[in-house]
Formats: C-alpha cells, sequence, structure tokens
C-alpha cells in the first residue's frame, strides 16, 4: 500500500516538473517573440522618422530633392516624400529661413540623384548683393530687372542690424537671408559669400550665381547679360599667379604640405559661378579652415581663398577672369571710387568694348557686364545714360 502511494507520487511530481519545464519554455519563447516583434517595429519606426526629419517643410527651405532618398527612406515613405515635391516646391518665395550655416551649407550641397526632372522650367540667373544695408543704385537696378521676372532670382545679404524694407513693388522686396557681421579683409567676408552661395542654391531653377555689391551697375540690359552668362561653357572666377609681393607675397608657409606656394592664387572678390562651381565653392572643408587659420593680414582671404582653391580642385571649370570690371590702377588696398562728373557714354562704352578676351574659345571685346565703385551721387547720369546707352526702359 505504502508502495503504491509512493508510485503516485513520484509520478504526480514528474507530471508537475514536466508542466513547469513547459510553462518556463512557454514564456521564454513568447519573450523571445515579443522581443523581435519590437525590435522589428522599432526598425520600421526609425526609418520613417528618419524620412520624416529629412523632409524640410516647404516653408523651412526650397530645394527639395533629398541627395539620395534610397538610402534613408523605404520604397512607401520614398513615395510620401515624392508626393511632396511639386513644381511649386523647388521656387524660392522667401529665402528668410531659420538655418544656421552648418545646415544651410549641407542642404545647398545636395544635387539631385535623378538627372532628368520630371518637368521643366527656365533657367535662372542668381543676383547675390553683399552689402552693408541699402542699395543707393537700386533704382538703376529696378529698370535693369523690369520685364524679366522667370529669369532671375536676389538675394541680400546685409548687417544683421539692418532691417530696411524696400516697398512692396521692388524688385528687392523681403529678399534678404539671415546675415551676420562683415568685416573688411577678414574670414566673415568668405563666410557671407558662402552663406549667399547656399542660399542661391536651395532654389533649383538658379543655374549662375554673380556676386555683386552695393556700388556695382550692369553695363549692358538683363536680356544680353542673361544669354552671356547661360550660354557660357564656364564661369567666370580669376585665378591666376602674382609673382610680386601682394600675390605670392602673402602665402603662409604654415598652409604647407595642404596648400604650396605653387598652388597660391589671387583674384577678384567678385566673381559668377555655374551650379558646379558654387557647389564646389561651398562644399569645401578641407582648405577653409588653413585659410582661416593662416591666412590673415597682409593675406585677405577674399582676394585667395577662392582663387586657390578652385586651381586646387577645379581649374577647368573657370575662364580665370571676372566678369565685374574694377579700376586699380591708382594703387593702394582698395579700388578707384567714381563719382558723378565721371560717367559719360565714353566711359560706360570703354568698360563695355575697351578690352579682349575669350569666350567660349572665341576672342571678344565683351569681357565685362558689370563694374563698380560707383558712388551714389552717380544714379542721376546713370539713370540718363540708360534708355539710349543700356537699353533699359525710361
Amino acid at each position: 500500500m505504502y508502495e503504491r502511494q509512493l508510485s503516485i507520487r513520484i509520478k504526480r511530481e514528474h507530471n508537475g516538473g514536466l508542466q513547469v519545464a513547459s510553462t518556463v519554455i512557454l514564456c521564454i519563447s513568447v519573450t523571445f517573440f515579443v522581443f523581435v516583434l519590437a525590435t522589428f517595429i522599432n526598425d520600421h519606426v526609425k526609418r520613417f522618422s528618419i524620412c520624416d526629419d529629412f523632409y524640410i517643410p516647404e516653408s523651412y527651405l526650397t530645394s527639395t530633392y533629398p541627395s539620395n532618398p534610397y538610402i534613408l527612406c523605404n520604397s512607401s515613405s520614398l513615395s510620401n516624400t515624392r508626393h511632396r515635391i511639386t513644381k511649386q516646391t523647388i521656387l524660392t518665395k522667401d529665402p528668410w529661413h531659420s538655418m544656421n550655416d552648418d545646415e544651410l551649407i549641407w542642404r545647398a550641397s545636395m544635387v539631385p540623384v535623378v538627372i532628368d526632372p520630371p518637368f521643366s522650367w527656365t533657367p535662372k540667373v542668381a543676383f547675390m548683393f553683399l552689402t552693408r544695408g541699402r542699395l543707393p543704385l537700386a533704382p538703376l537696378w529696378e529698370k535693369f530687372f523690369n520685364g524679366h521676372d522667370a529669369l532671375f532670382s536676389i538675394y541680400l545679404h546685409t548687417s544683421p542690424d539692418f532691417t530696411n524694407e524696400p516697398p512692396e513693388s521692388s524688385v528687392f522686396y523681403k529678399r534678404r537671408i539671415p546675415g551676420k557681421a562683415v568685416q573688411w579683409g577678414k574670414h566673415t567676408m568668405i563666410d557671407a559669400e558662402r552663406r549667399l552661395l547656399a542660399n542661391a542654391l536651395l532654389d533649383f531653377t538658379n543655374e549662375r550665381f554673380v556676386l555683386l555689391s552695393e556700388t556695382c551697375i550692369p553695363v549692358f540690359n538683363f536680356t544680353f547679360i542673361y544669354n552671356y552668362l547661360i550660354n557660357s561653357n564656364q564661369s567666370f572666377l580669376s585665378s591666376f599667379d602674382d609673382p610680386r609681393k601682394m600675390g605670392r607675397g602673402k602665402y603662409n608657409k604654415r598652409m604647407f604640405p595642404a596648400i604650396t606656394l605653387s598652388d597660391w592664387r589671387k583674384g577678384s572678390q567678385w566673381f559668377e559661378a555655374n551650379r558646379k562651381l558654387a557647389i564646389q565653392l561651398i562644399s569645401d572643408a578641407t582648405y577653409y579652415p588653413i585659410f582661416r587659420t593662416h591666412c590673415q593680414r597682409p593675406c585677405f582671404m577674399d582676394e585667395h581663398y577662392f582663387p586657390t582653391l578652385v586651381n586646387k580642385v577645379c581649374p577647368e571649370l573657370t575662364t580665370n577672369r571676372t566678369v565685374t570690371w574694377t579700376d586699380w590702377s591708382r594703387g593702394g588696398s582698395h579700388p578707384a571710387l567714381f563719382v558723378r562728373n565721371q560717367i559719360s557714354e565714353e566711359f560706360i562704352n570703354n568698360i563695355r568694348y575697351g578690352y579682349n578676351c575669350s569666350y567660349n574659345g572665341e576672342e571678344t571685346s565683351t569681357c565685362f557686364l558689370f563694374a563698380r565703385k560707383f558712388h551714389p551721387n552717380t544714379l542721376q547720369p546713370l539713370l540718363s545714360l540708360a534708355p539710349t546707352l543700356l537699353g533699359f526702359n525710361t
């Protein structure tokens, strides 16, 4: 009898052990399944989150094609992103935004993976004005731009303290970009130029980019300048070897070995670039820190940085000349400033046709499209000449 009871007890304990073991195995299996499912869900949530973060609303900036969306998004989220990309979202309405410089340059340096866009547009010329404040020659530029709204865009970099806004009817209305203080001869000058380029690059319809100051004037009408730039095979950024003290003498040996004396170039601050070169100018992270550290007075970054950079990375993209005429014949650190009584038809025509250069491989006497430095009191005589000489409407 005792042996029977013991047998039953052992059998129950054995069955109980099996039940416990089965329960433990079941719990482990469920836990593992929940872990795998959570990991799977988390991974997909992250992917969608990345896509949502990568997409920047139209109100924040304008250019929209991601550099390589296939890397960041799966097919379903990519289709949503594409759905948001329309013809309207790549057209700049207001250049103001809240990006810092690093964010701006990162975004502007992107290029579409798909070469052929889903629609066509007319290429535009971006006119980038680097100014202290107001544009004293704005009435002349207003006449220059009049009637060509679809062919240009304007960007103004002013002192952050300058908040004056022109009338709503002006082509300069709400064309200021977020700017920072600029000091002559300092790296902040290059920062401002890169900032202008980056903002202009956000609009994919901009294909040519010209840097101007508040003292610049056009010496041809809009149609001529537009065709000259759009049809050019190269950009117009001067980069030349100046063996004199004011050239090679500005080289700092501490730049070696990244930048050698044979790499060193000089050129005009006032350049024109096509889209390919513009992206190169804002994307450099190798030579800019070297210049910022070692190009100190008497070295000026605005004279040497871009010319040397282009010589290092893409010399084939430029004609090594500028399209902005400046008179340095008087010597010194600043070019000649022209005033009211110096403005005449002969003077302007000499700028227009008094030089020889190459354009798309052929010799031409039309080398300059813009000129500087013009005092504000030159506005009236320039406006008087404009209808007959430049073909502007009165």
